[in-house]
């Protein structure tokens, strides 16, 4: 193999085959700052009102203020926050407590293994266990979509820019809506909790592979089903189902050919 065929082989393997991502930023400097910059804006605005609802969610249930805080500081997963809260209401034991919470966060697996392998190999290291923390739906969905106009090398630090504010911004939220319990009314605050299940709904459809956009629609129409038939494990059930069935219609019916996105 000749030296410019290494080398053609080498770029195209740094630039991960997206050609658009060549020459986005200059540096990683550049990327993790451009992250912050993309996420000081609607991302943050509207997981900081997610947080505004948990935080006076918190306020109306009795609990201090050192409690909700903690969890965003240490969990930053909202539903997982949520479950936590309300078996810890209910006086449910803490293996049961730790057991549901899990559960809620199984989710992290499936956005674990989709995101990071898209990082270059010298990011793909043991510090990834310190970066996860950062990785929420609202993160996951929009790196997932900037990714490929991103050179590999840069996408570590542009993730780190745009998840450390998102998490940074968890912990006012959550202060805040906790003061604010006492002059807005309990269905808007609670309301603000599922603002950012929406934006992540929203943003999602704008990933360019169609089984995305599949499974959304199939778990809008089965959710509402089995919610009806058992509301306990309608939310497992119509997300298994549903993401079954998309990729099934993806694989047999979508795709042409093996390796082509539909």
């Amino acid at each position: 193999m000749s030296s410019s065929t290494q080398h053609q082989h080498s770029d195209s393997a740094d630039h991960g085959l997206d050609g658009p991502s060549q020459n986005r930023y200059a540096s990683r400097q550049d990327a993790f700052w451009s992250g912050i910059k993309h996420a000081a804006g609607a991302p943050a605005i509207v997981l900081f009102a997610g947080m505004v609802g948990f935080g006076a969610m918190a306020k109306t249930n009795g609990f201090d203020l050192w409690f909700p805080a903690l969890t965003s500081l240490l969990m930053f997963a909202l539903p997982g926050q949520v479950v936590l809260m309300e078996m810890v209401m209910t006086g449910s034991s803490v293996i049961a407590i730790a057991l549901a919470v899990t559960l809620t966060s199984t989710r992290f697996i499936t956005m674990t293994v989709t995101l990071f392998p898209q990082l270059h190999e010298k990011d793909r290291n043991r510090n990834l266990y310190a970066s996860v923390h950062m990785l929420a739906m609202t993160v996951w969905s929009m790196t997932m979509r900037e990714f490929p106009s991103i050179e590999r090398k840069h996408r570590l630090n542009y993730f780190l820019g745009f998840g450390l504010v998102c998490w940074l911004m968890s912990i006012p939220g959550t202060i805040l809506g906790y003061y604010l319990a006492a002059w807005v009314p309990a269905a808007i605050t609670l309301g603000l909790i599922f603002i950012n299940p929406l934006f992540f709904l929203l943003t999602f459809t704008d990933v360019k592979p169609w089984v995305n956009r599949i499974a959304i629609a199939l778990g809008c129409i089965l959710g509402p089903i089995f919610y009806f038939v058992d509301r306990d494990s309608s939310l497992l059930a119509a997300g298994l189902i549903a993401g079954t069935l998309a990729y099934y219609i993806d694989r047999k019916m979508i795709r042409k050919r093996p390796g082509v996105i539909g």
